[in-house]
């Protein structure tokens, strides 16, 4: 896999951290700084480790930057739960968010699994460079 914007997942990813960002520019208050970096910075995890992921040489590799990704989809999940909860976002917000979180987690989910599936690439002899 090398072209991660044929990823429909990435796409859905990369729209998550726009909106993410958005949300983000709306918390003011100073003692929420902390909470808005690591927030962005999660969001911007999954597709950044979608994209890493396409570059590697097995699906195997790819399968762990998927997995990596994931886990900052969940981590994202808990920080808008926690700026709803210390009222630093509206719950309409947090709601569309965590929609569009838990959606991008189900497309990873899915990702890994059809690359697990896949059988192992063979190698040619032009792999091997004769």
């Amino acid at each position: 896999m090398s072209d991660y914007k044929k990823l429909d997942v990435w796409g859905v990813a990369h729209a998550l951290v726009l909106n993410v960002h958005e949300a983000a520019k709306e918390i003011r208050a100073a003692e929420f700084l902390s909470l808005k970096s690591q927030m962005t910075r999660a969001a911007m995890s999954v597709p950044t480790n979608l994209v890493e992921g396409c570059g590697q040489q097995s699906r195997r590799e790819f399968g762990r930057f998927i997995k990596i990704s994931l886990n900052s989809a969940s981590e994202l999940e808990y920080h808008l739960l926690l700026a709803k909860d210390l009222d630093a976002m509206r719950e309409e917000r947090y709601k569309s968010l965590t929609d569009q979180t838990v959606s991008v987690r189900k497309m990873l989910y899915g990702l890994a699994k059809s690359i697990s599936r896949l059988p192992p690439k063979r190698r040619t002899e032009r792999d091997l460079g004769n």
